[in-house]
């Protein structure tokens, strides 16, 4: 091939690759081409630039252009030496690289690229791995650029399976998820298949990121989907290296406790759904994530169902346990399920004691320290969280990554990843505590299950609970017992009437109360004004045989002097001579309820408080109505889902982005009901602007992939823009995929000359798509 300079043409006016040495006659060398519109007349002038001779076109489209040059023997000489300066630019970038001077290796790659595209494959791959082992950002992106320029000019059987895997591995890690990903989805559509414990580390640096953990998911389900229902025939020795891509357990733990990590428990429900069509067995770390993830999305049937699995399964530790009874808790107060919640609680108290007194605690005790919570629950969850990020100190080299056949490193490195996940949701446990084995409530649980009660107005059910909770833990003394830190809070909230039926629950119940609870409440209503309340309360204190303190009396005396009622002071005054009452009573109750523990927790009293005042009330019937409409969506059954749907409005159940995302994921799993999602659409937006109903990330891509796919382009670029205003991730790898999958030949050409305004505008708004998307 004749050097570029020799014929001072560039690139861009013609590509060597169109011209050919023909012949040579004398002083006239020939060359042939293929005239293309645009560049054609611009060659001949350029020819004619340098040539000594006439140049001679033959018209027509396959000519011959004759110009006068050098001698052959000088082209040929040209040819030799042009020749000889790649092969040793390409030893020298060769050597530059092994001696990692990657500014200079750049350099020479990109004069190669000029004078002959691309080097070699041994150094177009090493150059690769050089970039990437740098964990350099800039370098990382020069390397990406690479990859990509060779996909674009279908060169990409210069990139070695390991050179990619590798830089992969190096994006994710550098915390570069979409490129990373990419390359793992350019890896599988080229057919070089990565095995599934290579991709699973390149998984678990992804999913520290919340971007990275919703791209996680969607690689799993693009996977997996190829290994849905038997698809792949694994007794066929052509599909072993298929085979070995197929996502196990550890990817699933990976991508679901990203999910929960980052909120996205929707998505991750998607991949539990997969799990059965490919065959996937949960192991006891899956079987807690799929709690939390049922939890988070109000699954109450299918939690009840996972406890029978989580009886069963071998090896469950104490810190899983732990974690599982946490989330059955948690959606027993979702829905409102007080009889459940409070009848697990009383359970555990009462096996807690029974294993404090048992004979054979200490064998247990024993037991519990050496079972295998060790590897995980015994970890300090602050060292544990403190720990790097991505699991490692330095990436794995590529020569190590090339020797390692079976990936085991990165094998190790993704379960690493996966503990430091799993410690990270350890840390959400708020309900459940243990000591040496033994699980008991936490005082957060007592404060939501006294809130859930005092909410639904069942004090009598509430006072009963916490007698029984009382008897079955540890005695208190009579003014430090739960019931009475409750009747405490309710007297600083004002709920007076509510204090005063717990007092009356505890004194029919005959459970002993001490002055200071009477004699607050006393207080409270004298500040009220409300004269009979108090007469009441005295009279029970007197039955009850509790003698109120020297502060109340002068309280109830102020108040009768200011009711004017002197006989009533007089008398209060008498009844405290005789009574023969201290002048320095208990504290007030002010002090009580601004005092926190020693130690530096909040008292039950503060966190009660904190919890009535800032916490939001539930509308429980949400949670059941989404859950029913869920399970008529799951089934196909979308008319019955509408129903369903329109009873839940008329109730006056405000419907949230949960409900909306199984209508528009059930339309979608019918697919054709376009006109449906549209008019959901609609009401979602209008919801939104009447009662400032959330849109979020998982109900905005549902929406946007049903329009993608069944071509409402108008409607896909306004959640496009509303998605985009929003600052929440889309990945456009998969609507481009989507796009060429079923509207790979629309609206390409001219457009007709005669069109409605409507067809203007959907072909506009594909147009418009196609660009965000980069498809044009």
């Amino acid at each position: 091939m004749i050097a570029l300079r020799k014929l001072n043409l560039g690139m861009a006016a013609c590509p060597f690759s169109l011209l050919r040495l023909i012949a040579v006659n004398g002083h006239y060398v020939v060359f042939k081409h293929t005239i293309q519109s645009g560049w054609s007349s611009e060659f001949v002038n350029r020819l004619g630039s340098f040539s000594r001779g006439n140049i001679e076109i033959q018209s027509g489209v396959d000519c011959t252009a004759f110009a006068q040059t050098a001698p052959f023997s000088t082209i040929a000489g040209t040819i030799l030496v042009h020749a000889q300066d790649l092969g040793k630019m390409s030893e020298e970038l060769e050597n530059v690289i092994d001696e990692d001077k990657l500014d200079d290796a750049w350099f020479l790659y990109e004069r190669h690229i000029q004078m002959a595209g691309f080097p070699r494959k041994s150094i177009v791959n090493k150059l690769v791995a050089a970039f990437a082992e740098s964990s350099d950002l800039r370098r990382l992106e020069k390397a990406y650029a690479l990859v990509e320029q060779a996909f674009e000019e279908n060169k990409h059987d210069l990139l070695g399976r390991n050179a990619l895997i590798h830089l992969s591995l190096a994006l994710a890690k550098c915390g570069l998820p979409i490129p990373a990903s990419t390359l793992v989805r350019k890896l599988v559509e080229t057919e070089q298949f990565p095995p599934v414990s290579a991709w699973s580390a390149i998984l678990a640096y992804m999913s520290q990121t919340s971007n990275g953990a919703y791209l996680g998911v969607e690689l799993i389900l693009e996977i997996g989907y190829l290994f849905q229902d038997g698809r792949v025939d694994p007794r066929k020795k052509s599909n072993e290296p298929l085979l070995s891509m197929k996502p196990n357990t550890t990817c699933f733990n990976i991508a679901l406790a990203g999910c929960l990590l980052f909120g996205t428990t929707r998505k991750a429900e998607q991949l539990l759904d997969m799990m059965p069509r490919i065959n996937l067995k949960a192991d006891p770390t899956l079987l807690i994530i799929m709690a939390h993830i049922y939890e988070k999305n109000g699954r109450r049937e299918e939690l009840k169902k996972l406890k029978r699995d989580m009886e069963e399964a071998p090896n469950v530790t104490d810190m899983q346990f732990r974690q599982f009874y946490n989330c059955l808790l948690s959606c027993y107060l979702k829905f409102g399920d007080l009889e459940s919640a409070s009848h697990m609680v009383l359970e555990m108290l009462r096996k807690a004691e029974k294993a404090k007194n048992s004979l054979g605690v200490a064998n247990l005790l024993v037991e519990a320290s050496r079972s295998g919570n060790a590897s995980l629950a015994n970890v300090p969850l602050d060292d544990a969280f403190d720990r790097n990020s991505d699991g490692s100190e330095n990436l794995v080299l590529y020569e190590d990554l090339c020797r390692d056949r079976k990936f085991l490193k990165l094998q190790i490195i993704a379960k690493n990843l996966l503990d430091v996940l799993v410690i990270k949701l350890q840390k959400q446990i708020e309900f459940i505590t243990s000591e040496r084995g033994i699980l008991q409530p936490t005082e957060k649980l007592y404060v939501k299950l006294v809130k859930a009660f005092l909410e639904a107005g069942r004090t009598k059910d509430l006072a009963e609970f916490l007698i029984k909770a009382e008897k079955e833990d540890s005695p208190v003394s009579v003014d430090d017992s739960s019931l009475v830190h409750v009747i405490n809070s309710c007297i600083s909230l004002g709920w007076l009437d509510q204090a005063h039926d717990l007092l009356d629950e505890m004194r029919l119940a005959g459970v002993r109360t001490g002055s200071s609870v009477y004699s607050s409440l006393l207080k409270a209503y004298c500040k009220e004004n409300r004269a009979g309340e108090v007469a009441s309360l005295l009279r029970d204190a007197r039955k009850a045989g509790v003698q109120v303190d020297a502060s109340c009396y002068e309280v109830l005396i102020q108040s009768r002097a200011l009711q004017k009622d002197a006989q009533g002071a007089l008398d209060l005054f008498k009844e405290m001579k005789e009574s023969k009452i201290p002048r320095k009573g208990h504290q007030e109750f002010e002090n009580l309820v601004k005092g926190s523990a020693e130690g530096g927790e909040a008292s039950l009293v503060m966190m009660l408080l904190h919890e009535i005042k800032e916490g939001q009330k539930v509308d429980y019937g949400v949670h059941d109505w989404n859950n029913v409409i869920h399970f008529f969506c799951k089934k196909r059954l979308l008319q019955d889902a509408e129903k369903a749907f329109k009873k839940m409005r008329s109730l006056g159940h405000a419907p949230n982005a949960q409900t909306f995302h199984s209508l528009v994921t059930g339309y979608a799993a019918i697919g054709g009901k376009y006109v449906e999602v549209t008019e959901l659409w609609g009401e979602m937006k209008s919801l939104a602007f009447s009662s400032g109903m959330k849109f979020d990330q998982e109900l905005l891509d549902a929406v946007l992939y049903t329009f993608v796919r069944g071509g409402f382009f108008v409607r896909a670029n306004e959640v496009v823009e509303m998605m985009e205003k929003g600052n929440m991730f889309i990945d456009k790898y998969k609507y481009r995929t989507l796009f060429l999958k079923y509207h790979k030949t629309l609206y390409k050409g001219k457009a007709p000359k005669f069109q409605s305004e409507t067809q203007m505008k959907k072909r506009e708004a594909a147009l418009n798509f196609k660009r965000w998307a980069g498809l044009c």
